[in-house]
């Protein structure tokens, strides 16, 4: 297969990357408009390989998009470019409603254009995969309700409602025109080359360098876990094996207070890479208040894409946090350039 992936030098993009030319004989062409949250570096180990390529392009570019499905005739779109942060949706709403809604739009009118021009063989085996958040379902009040498939949504964010208008298009466009489209909700991701504003890695690094670590309200907020290396292998299940029309919830089994999963960092670090001054790390924990609209508990009911698709995560909450601390604390000059920017300017021809 030829596969066509946005927002491939993002976190969850990357890691879908690596694992189809690690694991596969497919192609991937990246597509990314490497705004603050794409990094190259995080494809470095794969970036040689023939069977990938990478094109700067903006999912908003048309003509740009027309372009590229014409040269790359892929057999399959697997789409991730988006705004994902919650807290920069919060104060810029703005770049969420471009990317996010109106982006979705251009990918979609692009691969329908495409997708009309192919034999009628090609056309049946080809695959649009929309990959969303579990954040567009709002949040659960009952501490046993988990989100299913067919959970209607209520999102609190911009960001969440922008991630939920884009699961709309994508369904009308598989309605109205009959585009063989996919939908998967995941929970929250976690794992190597997570961008540091993010809450594992901000505590990782906060941590080493004896700074706070700033927890929102009371830290009670629960979120299920999903290691991002199986994430990846779900989403290639889905793509390659997944039910035209169908959306696919994936979670990691790992439902956790935010505030235990800090102490669980810490007490990681203490094993690994003592404070000087013999402290606990749990010593920098502090509280903050909440941010606006701050839903209480994600949980993802897995279910269908293990009956249907054979997909479970491998990694539990333990070791898959334990590998994500060791990876940063091997990975510190990674962490670096992307705290300095470095990374930034080096691509933009600028000496670092």
């Amino acid at each position: 297969m030829k596969i066509i992936v946005t927002g491939g030098a993002g976190f969850i993009g990357s890691a879908v990357i690596r694992h189809i030319i690690n694991h596969t004989n497919n192609e991937v062409l990246n597509i990314d408009k490497l705004t603050y949250a794409g990094n190259l570096e995080s494809l470095e180990s794969i970036a040689d390989s023939e069977r990938y390529q990478f094109s700067q392009t903006d999912i908003c570019d048309r003509i740009a998009l027309d372009q590229i499905f014409e040269s790359f005739q892929p057999d399959a779109v697997m789409h991730l470019a988006a705004e994902s942060h919650v807290d920069r949706s919060i104060t810029g709403s703005a770049a969420f409603i471009e990317t996010n809604i109106i982006g979705t739009y251009h990918l979609l009118e692009a691969t329908r254009h495409y997708w009309n021009g192919l034999n009628q063989n090609r056309k049946q085996a080809f695959r649009f995969h929309h990959i969303s958040t579990d954040e567009v379902y709002g949040d659960l009040e009952g501490t046993d309700d988990l989100f299913l498939e067919t959970t209607p949504y209520a999102p609190s964010s911009p960001y969440s409602a922008s991630k939920a208008s884009s699961d709309h298009l994508v369904r009308a466009w598989h309605r109205t025109y009959g585009l063989p489209t996919m939908i998967t909700n995941c929970s929250n991701n976690y794992g190597p080359y997570h961008f540091p504003e993010k809450l594992i890695p901000l505590v990782i690094l906060n941590a080493l360098e004896g700074k706070a670590l700033p927890i929102y309200g009371k830290g009670d907020q629960i979120r299920d876990w999903l290691f991002v290396e199986d994430h990846a292998r779900a989403l290639y299940k889905v793509v390659t094996e997944g039910v035209v029309g169908e959306t696919y919830n994936i979670g990691g089994h790992n439902e956790k207070q935010n505030i235990e999963v800090v102490k669980t960092i810490c007490k990681i670090l203490d094993e690994l890479k003592p404070q000087s001054n013999g402290q606990a790390y749990e010593s920098l924990i502090t509280f903050v208040q909440d941010r606006p609209g701050h839903d209480l508990r994600y949980a993802i009911d897995a279910t269908k894409i293990g009956h249907e698709l054979g997909w479970k995560p491998k990694e539990t909450f333990d070791t898959g946090i334990r590998k994500t601390v060791e990876w940063y604390l091997n990975n510190l000059e990674w962490c670096r350039r992307v705290q300095d920017g470095s990374y930034q300017r080096e691509r933009l021809g600028v000496n670092a």
